[in-house]
């Protein structure tokens, strides 16, 4: 379980100080896949890196699995940030090395054994249908395939969460689908717990069976995803109802490793 308790971020800035977050309050559950939903600049990136302390909160604090993790430093950092996968937009493959090697990228960090390595790299490889590209590099690959390899690597040191910071808002819709139902599968199979931070109700409505809705830096509102989207609360949620953002396609096809779609900006 991940609890943030009056969680505030400000940054100093020569200008002065701006407040990206002010009192954030949630409760994510074991198995959730929760999804936090705003508009750009309204604080989501930022309290999605909170989680794994990329940011440290300025006041607050953050609890995962009953211990305050706000102070976290050394070995007890390492050992937090080994227990949260984390992929994101631009899906950060290392491009020198092979599918293979940026899979088993996270185990070498940890000084595993070459050998259970790449056994471990294969395994999750043909998790997400990938296992005949292990010897191409990123370049070879479609956006999808990229974001699988991605998501493989996130899954390598067998962590508890995964933390997904606008991971399909780089692919084209039926791509999409596919790798939001791969999470879904995922979260399913394995049990792990998600965080999605997208700005898309689609996305939301596809995979989140809980949402949080934030607006400079506040959480404005929060239910099951259903709730939310039937009856609005906020005025930025009903905002993003009449705006009327991408409507995903009801079903994905079969994930292939012959996938052809390459990155195409889609907003919203």
């Amino acid at each position: 379980m991940i609890e943030l308790k009056d969680v505030g971020k400000v940054y100093h800035a020569s200008d002065g100080d701006h407040r990206a977050l002010d009192h954030i309050n949630l409760k994510i559950d074991d198995g959730d896949i929760f999804g936090i939903i705003g508009e750009s600049g309204a604080g989501k990136s930022t309290l999605v890196r909170l989680l794994n302390l990329l940011e440290r909160p300025t006041e607050g604090q953050i609890i995962i699995d009953g211990d305050d993790i706000t102070n976290y430093e050394g070995r007890q950092l390492r050992e937090l940030r080994a227990n949260i996968g984390m992929i994101f937009q631009n899906f950060s493959l290392f491009q020198q090395r092979t599918v293979l090697q940026n899979v088993m990228f996270p185990l070498e960090v940890r000084r595993e054994p070459k050998a259970q390595n790449a056994e471990r790299a294969h395994e999750l490889l043909r998790l997400v249908s990938l296992d005949d590209k292990a010897s191409r590099y990123p370049s070879e690959l479609s956006g999808g395939q990229q974001q699988r390899v991605a998501i493989a690597r996130a899954l390598a040191n067998r962590p508890r969460y995964m933390l997904c910071d606008e991971a399909t808002s780089a692919l084209d819709s039926r791509t999409t689908v596919q790798v939001l139902d791969l999470l879904a599968k995922i979260n399913a199979e394995l049990g792990v717990t998600m965080v999605v931070i997208t700005h898309s109700l689609a996305v939301c409505r596809h995979i989140c069976n809980r949402t949080a809705v934030i607006d400079s830096g506040h959480i404005v509102e929060e239910g099951l995803t259903a709730n939310v989207f039937a009856n609005p609360q906020s005025k930025v949620a009903r905002e993003l109802l009449e705006w009327g953002f991408e409507k995903a396609p009801e079903s994905s096809e079969s994930i292939s490793s012959e996938e052809t779609d390459y990155p195409e900006e889609v907003g919203a």
